[in-house]
């Protein structure tokens, strides 16, 4: 009468230990066999636990392409805007546009009838981290303005005032769809050291 008294409280321990090991998360709980002489000579296994990780996110390649200048300020409309700036030398402005963005601007072309309709946008001092982005429609270029346009995907226009440029150059212009809505953005700037979570705000470079 001792065998089956012994084997069932082995397996009632068994059981126990299990349920420590299921409540405690670990990644598995061990397989354990039991064998007696007497009747209750039986196999036990304890189910697995696992704690499954997240795969880390692929980037997603967006296409883009360097923008054209279509246009530059000269001296003399600088000074009739009472702006006393260099004008940065072609070769040395860097500006990309990604292909969904540039369809954006085309769309908005399209829709305003007007090849010359584009984006202006602009840096100004404010927001949480010193400087922010602001974007709006445009009609056509100002004289103060740099005109950008896609090599290939056009109208999409772009433009920049003067002063913007020096705090823009060298970043990517992307169009973002998400749940929360969709938008043109900055992204890469190189001038920008890091910034809000909403993408508008930044912090200049030391």
């Amino acid at each position: 009468m001792s065998a089956p008294r012994f084997g069932l409280l082995v397996s009632t321990c068994m059981r126990h230990a299990a349920d420590i090991y299921m409540r405690s998360g670990m990644v598995s709980t061990p397989i354990t066999r039991w064998k007696s002489g007497s009747a209750l000579h039986k196999t036990r296994s304890f189910a697995s636990s696992s704690i499954v990780h997240a795969a880390p996110s692929t980037p997603i390649y967006v296409p883009k392409s360097a923008a054209l200048i279509s246009s530059v300020p000269t001296p003399d409309e600088l000074k009739a805007q009472e702006l006393d700036l260099d004008i940065i030398p072609k070769e040395d402005i860097k500006l990309e546009l990604t292909n969904r963005a540039a369809e954006q601007l085309q769309s908005i072309a399209t829709r305003e009838h007007s090849p010359s309709a584009g984006l202006r946008i602009a840096v100004e001092s404010g927001g949480c981290h010193g400087y922010q982005y602001t974007m709006e429609l445009a009609s056509e270029r100002s004289v103060e303005d740099y005109h950008f346009t896609h090599p290939i995907i056009i109208p999409s226009n772009i433009y920049i005032d003067a002063v913007s440029l020096g705090l823009l150059n060298g970043s990517t212009i992307d169009f973002a769809t998400e749940l929360i809505g969709s938008s043109f953005r900055i992204a890469e700037n190189p001038q920008a050291k890091g910034g809000c979570g909403c993408g508008i705000s930044w912090e200049m470079k030391d």
